[in-house]
């Protein structure tokens, strides 16, 4: 289920549909995920972690920076997988203004290089 949620994700980045919220990713792609049940909902946050973890570890930006989770942005968790990642303190990335955009324009940059797209899909 992970590599098919990441390719959705870089799908969704080159298309310039993101961020996407989490209800709107479990519809399209039909995964079956009530987000009024908690451990259904964590899972589906567990599964975005451990993608940009993968991704992080190899050199590429977090594609969980493109679901939002609320109507303005992240919840907690990404930015403390953020701060496991060695990008910061969680509450001072959560503060900024642009860390969150930041990394969705390096996603976009990123995948949307035609190069990277063909290597690392």
């Amino acid at each position: 289920m992970n590599d098919r949620i990441r390719k959705k994700l870089i799908q969704i980045v080159r298309l310039e549909d993101a961020p996407i919220s989490y209800p709107a990713l479990i519809q399209q792609m039909n995964l079956g995920l009530n987000l009024d049940i908690p451990h259904e909902k964590n899972m589906l946050g567990e599964i975005l972690n451990e993608i940009s973890t993968e991704e992080h570890e190899n050199g590429r930006p977090l594609l969980s920076s493109l679901v939002k989770i609320k109507p303005k942005g992240q919840g907690d968790n990404f930015f403390k997988l953020c701060e496991k990642l060695g990008l910061g303190d969680w509450k001072e990335l959560k503060r900024s203004e642009t860390f969150l955009e930041e990394q969705q324009e390096k996603c976009r940059s990123f995948w949307m290089n035609d190069e990277n797209y063909a290597k690392y899909l």
